[in-house]
């Protein structure tokens, strides 16, 4: 299965990347949850737009705490 990196924007992980699985449609996962030091308690919740840059059409942008 392909993968891509997207970044992810805002909250605890502003600035990092994860590496996500694309599905058949060559699409990631709609959301990332970003778990954190404090683990599953500090879970992020981050949500996919798309953007409109050349090679990085998606990121996560921060929605909040999971918890």
């Amino acid at each position: 299965m392909a993968t891509v990196q997207i970044p992810l924007v805002g909250g605890a992980a502003d600035g990092e990347t994860v590496t996500v699985e694309l599905d058949g449609n060559d699409r990631p996962p709609l959301t990332h949850h970003h778990i954190g030091p404090e683990g599953l308690a500090g879970a992020q919740i981050y949500e996919l737009e798309s953007v409109d840059q050349p090679g990085r059409p998606w990121m996560y942008a921060w929605r909040g705490p999971a918890v």
